[in-house]
This record gives structure tokens, C-alpha cells and sequence, in this order.
């Protein structure tokens, strides 16, 4: 299976660069995992309602040429599917049987979503109601991926 993450922004902590790199690691023997990164849009000060539409609508538009052509899309949206840690797993096996191996999970930048990249969502996911960083997602959905490999092999890393 290949996994490919593409997010908005770089990771400037190390603590965060650190857990991202050991959770990828970990992931290396049940899949090829590629992480794209693209800058950030710039946000003006004081942005009107259009300014922050259209800082939106061109990360988006930078984010989605980036989605791998033929794979399987996964939007991190505050307002998606939430998935239980073995629900997520039961997912990503059934999409594995059905002929989906290529996954991809997108993380949008500090702003948001673009309505256009949550349209092009082959399904929307979130891992909670909460608010985190971008950089924070990113770890936490690198961990999730490790952990639904892991119950979908019934191995002990998930109790």
C-alpha cells in the first residue's frame, strides 16, 4: 500500500519532527509512505471576508495538484466523519481489499479548507471537535495510520 500525506506548512518543532519521523519509520513495513509539503499562503493583515476566500481558494488549489492521480482521498475537516481508532482501521482495510492502495490524507494550512478541496474529498475525516495546529494533525494522523496496520494485523501495539 502507499500512503501519501500532503499538508500546508512546515514542521518547525522538533518534537513534532522527531514523532512524525518514528511513526513513519514504524510504518515502513506495511506501507510506502511519501509526505508533501507546500508553503503556507500568506493571509493579509486584517484580511476581509474575499481576502481570506481567496488565500483559501489558492492553497487549495496548491494543495490538490499535489494529490497523487488514481488515489484515494482523505480530507482532515473539523467538520468530517469522526472514526473510532478501529473504525479508521476497518476503513483503510476495506478500501486496501476493494483495489484502493493508494491512499492520500490532506492536511490544509493554519486558515482552513478551500470549499473546493472539501468537494474533491473522497471522504472527509476528523479526529475531533477540537482545534489543533496543522503540525500537531499531522503527527497524530501519522500515529492513527501506524495504529490501524497494527489492529489490522491483531498485533499488540492497540489493546
Amino acid at each position: 500500500m502507499k500512503i501519501t500525506l500532503v499538508t500546508a506548512g512546515k514542521i518547525k518543532e522538533k518534537y513534532l519532527t522527531a514523532g512524525i519521523a518514528e511513526f513513519t519509520k514504524r510504518l515502513t513495513p506495511f506501507a510506502k509512505v511519501n509526505i508533501i509539503e507546500i508553503n503556507e499562503e500568506k493571509m493579509p493583515e486584517n484580511p476581509s471576508a474575499a481576502d481570506k476566500e481567496k488565500t483559501l481558494r489558492n492553497e487549495g488549489e496548491r494543495l490538490l495538484r499535489q494529490v497523487p492521480k488514481g488515489s484515494y482521498l482523505f480530507v482532515l475537516d473539523v467538520y468530517g466523519q469522526a472514526y473510532s481508532s478501529e473504525e479508521l482501521a476497518a476503513r483503510i482495510n476495506a478500501l486496501g481489499i476493494g483495489g484502493d492502495s493508494h491512499l492520500t490524507f490532506l492536511i490544509g494550512g493554519a486558515f482552513g479548507l478551500s470549499a473546493e478541496v472539501r468537494q474533491a474529498a473522497d471522504e472527509r475525516i476528523s479526529f475531533s471537535r477540537l482545534t489543533f495546529t496543522h503540525q500537531m494533525v499531522r503527527l497524530l494522523l501519522v500515529e492513527q495510520i501506524y495504529r490501524a496496520f497494527k489492529i489490522n494485523r491483531g498485533e499488540k501495539y492497540h489493546w
